[in-house]
C-alpha cells in the first residue's frame, strides 16, 4: 500500500488516446514522482511515446497479458474504450468484446489486488434526460448500443468495488478542443472539433436537424486534470481502506444548440482568418439520440469532493485553434 514516503504506481489502459495521451502527460507534469504503466491496443490511438514512458501494445481483451501488465498498479485509469455511437452500432461484437468485457477484465484484476480504479461510463447511459440539471443519480436508460455497453460497464465496476476496491465513475460530456505530447497534434472528430476542421476545407458546416438539439461541451484537458484530482482522491481512498463506487459529473456551464456552436465557429473563422463558412441544416441520418434543446449539468458535487474545475470555454477554445490553424 502506498504511503507519502512510497509514490503510487498509476495505470492508463488507452494511453496512446485522446484523453489518455493526456492524462499521462498531465501525470508527469503534476506528479513527476509517480510511477506511470501505459497501455494501448492502438485500435485508434497514435501515440508510442509520452515523456520517458512508452506505451506497452496491450489488448485489454486478453486478460493474462492485461494482468501482467498492470501488476504492481495502485491506481488503474481505465480509458481503453470503443467510444462513439457509429463506432459501437458497425462493431457491435467489438465494442462488447472492448467495452463490456475488457472492462471486466479491468475490475476483476482490481478486485483481486485492491487497486484502486477511475472509469467514464459517458452521459449516454442516460438516454433522454427527463430532467435538468443532470446529475449521476438519473435513472439509466441507454438509446444506442454504445450507452448500453458503458452502462453494463458501470454496473459491473460498482459490483466488483464493493468491499474490495475504491471506484471513481465518471458521467462525461461531450468532449472538445486538441492538446500537443510529443509534438504531436492529438485531436477526435468529435462536434466542435469536426467543425473547426471543416474551416478549413471546401465544405460547409453541416448540422444534423433540428439543430436546436442540445449537448454540454468540456475540453479534454479539463477531463484530463479530473482524472489526476481523482487519483489523488483515490490513493487517499485506498490507503485509508475505503471500497465502493463515487460518481462524479465531468461537464462545464456551456450547453448551446449545436447549431449555435456552428454559427460561432463560422463568426469566428471570419473575424480570426478572413474565411467565410456556410452553415447547411441537414438531414439526421443518426437514431438513438437525445434531441433535448438544454443539456444543463449539475457537478457541484466533482467540484465539491474532487476540488475540480473546468478552466476552458468553448469560444477561446474555438478561437485558439483557428487562431493557430490560420497562422494567426
Amino acid at each position: 500500500m502506498t504511503t507519502e514516503d512510497s509514490p503510487p504506481t498509476v495505470a492508463v489502459t488507452g494511453a496512446a488516446g485522446y484523453i489518455g495521451s493526456r492524462v499521462v502527460h498531465k501525470i508527469q507534469q503534476e506528479h513527476p514522482e509517480w510511477e506511470i504503466i501505459a497501455l494501448d491496443n492502438f485500435y485508434l490511438g497514435t501515440i508510442r511515446e509520452i515523456g520517458d514512458v512508452t506505451v506497452q501494445h496491450v489488448d485489454i481483451r486478453n486478460r493474462e497479458r492485461l494482468e501482467q501488465t498492470l501488476d504492481g498498479a495502485d491506481i488503474v485509469m481505465h480509458l481503453a474504450a470503443i467510444s462513439g455511437v457509429d463506432d459501437c452500432e458497425q462493431q457491435p461484437d467489438l465494442a462488447y468484446e472492448v467495452n463490456v468485457q475488457g472492462t471486466e477484465n479491468v475490475a476483476w484484476f482490481c478486485r483481486k489486488t485492491g487497486a484502486a480504479l477511475a472509469f467514464p461510463f459517458s452521459m449516454a447511459v442516460l438516454g433522454d434526460p427527463a430532467e435538468f440539471p443532470i446529475t449521476v443519480d438519473l435513472p439509466r436508460d441507454p438509446m444506442n448500443w454504445y450507452g448500453r455497453t458503458k452502462l453494463l460497464s458501470e454496473q459491473s465496476i460498482r459490483t466488483y468495488a464493493e468491499d474490495s476496491f475504491p471506484a471513481h465513475l465518471f458521467l462525461i460530456s461531450n468532449l472538445y478542443g486538441e492538446h500537443t505530447v510529443e509534438g504531436q497534434r492529438v485531436t477526435k472528430g468529435t462536434v466542435i472539433n469536426f467543425f473547426i476542421d471543416r474551416v478549413f476545407s471546401d465544405e460547409p458546416l453541416t448540422v444534423y436537424e433540428p439543430g436546436t438539439q442540445s449537448r454540454n461541451y468540456i475540453h479534454v484537458k479539463d477531463v484530463a486534470d479530473a482524472y489526476i484530482r481523482s487519483a489523488e482522491q483515490l490513493i487517499k481512498q485506498r490507503n485509508q481502506g475505503e471500497t465502493g463506487a463515487r460518481a462524479y459529473e465531468i461537464a462545464s456551464e456551456e450547453d448551446p444548440s449545436v447549431q449555435t456552436v456552428a454559427e460561432l465557429v463560422q463568426t469566428i473563422a471570419s473575424e480570426e482568418a478572413s474565411i467565410d463558412t456556410d452553415v447547411s441544416l441537414v438531414e439526421n441520418p443518426r437514431s438513438g439520440e437525445t434531441l433535448v434543446d438544454q443539456f444543463t449539468v449539475d457537478t457541484s458535487r466533482t467540484r465539491s469532493e474532487l476540488g475540480w474545475e473546468p478552466a476552458h470555454t468553448v469560444e477561446e477554445t474555438i478561437r485558439e485553434l483557428i487562431r493557430a490553424r490560420s497562422g494567426g
